[in-house]
């Protein structure tokens, strides 16, 4: 396994000294989209979230949606605040609200797990106003129906199925700061800053990673560029093949994988189960843009 490591690294730099004007873009794409999209998007929601966590608030700021959440999901507060930054703030927040959490002794492993079976998915401000109009997409509804809705009901179905055993009577612990307010706020922009800077490092990596099937195969990587990063690979293939750029979408491809491991490896979660969820999303997605094939053809992926 040594030897085909090395092999592989020694390919992957000669294809970069071999072709430095490429691999260059290839770089500054994923510096483009990491400067441009993801800090502006993430960073804020990161620093923010840290914030509420390390001061005990999390149990507290979803009071006005946690009843629903209980009757529904019967999930204990802190487990609600995880599924909902993981849902409206995106990925890669889900998977490290989730870590955060557990750090602090606020989730259960076992409710870690669960949350990361289904909360860490593709924001839907970066859903909306990059993806749907790169893909000129006319349509919205439909599209946040297969991005958000199946994520949820199949969270839904795993809580009474595999993870029923889980406890959500829980009371609100009364959290002791260790420190005072300027050092949480202090470490939270730190581990934010850490975090996202981690994210850009995966983005320019596996972005550049596309400059092995384009000099092997000797053209533009299309199919494969979304599968090493999301963004840089669906700016590449562009609105050529929106059908296979939205069922890549629920996976998030390789950087997400590699940055979610990054994320939850002091959590007890193994990332083979994360991918493996992953995997059944994307094939449910599929299945439910057949049936929307099927039941109205007109405006299929209009």
């Amino acid at each position: 396994m040594k030897i085909f490591y090395t092999l592989l690294f020694l390919l992957f730099t000669g294809c970069i000294l071999t072709h430095s004007g490429l691999s260059l873009s290839y770089a500054l794409l994923g510096l483009d989209l990491w400067y441009e999209k993801m800090i502006p998007a993430l960073l804020p929601f990161m620093i923010l979230s840290g914030i509420m966590i390390r001061m005990g608030l999390t149990e507290y700021v979803t009071t006005a949606v946690y009843p629903a959440l209980r009757y529904t999901f019967r999930v204990s507060r802190n487990v609600g605040y995880a599924m909902i930054m993981g849902f409206l703030c995106g990925f890669p927040m889900g998977a490290k609200t989730v870590s955060d959490l557990y750090e602090r002794d606020l989730i259960t492993p076992r409710e870690a797990e669960y949350l990361l079976a289904f909360c860490n998915n593709i924001g839907p401000v970066y859903f909306v106003s990059f993806v749907l109009p790169l893909l000129e997409r006319r349509l919205i509804f439909p599209y946040i129906l297969g991005m958000y809705a199946i994520p949820l009901l199949y969270g839904l179905l795993l809580r009474y199925t595999a993870f029923r055993d889980l406890e959500y009577e829980k009371t609100i612990r009364r959290h002791r700061f260790k420190a005072g307010l300027l050092a949480q706020i202090d470490d939270a922009i730190q581990s934010a800053l850490q975090s996202i800077l981690t994210l850009g490092g995966y983005m320019i990596l596996f972005n550049l990673l596309n400059l092995l099937p384009h000099i092997l195969l000797g053209n533009p990587p299309v199919w494969t560029a979304p599968l090493f990063e999301i963004s840089g690979g669906l700016k590449l293939l562009g609105k050529s093949s929106p059908l296979y750029a939205l069922l890549v979408l629920p996976f998030g491809g390789l950087s997400c994988i590699a940055q979610t491991y990054s994320c939850i490896k002091k959590t007890p979660v193994p990332i083979g189960k994360y991918v493996l969820h992953k995997l059944f999303l994307t094939g449910i997605t599929a299945l439910y843009y057949l049936l929307w094939y099927v039941s109205s053809p007109a405006s299929f992926l209009r």
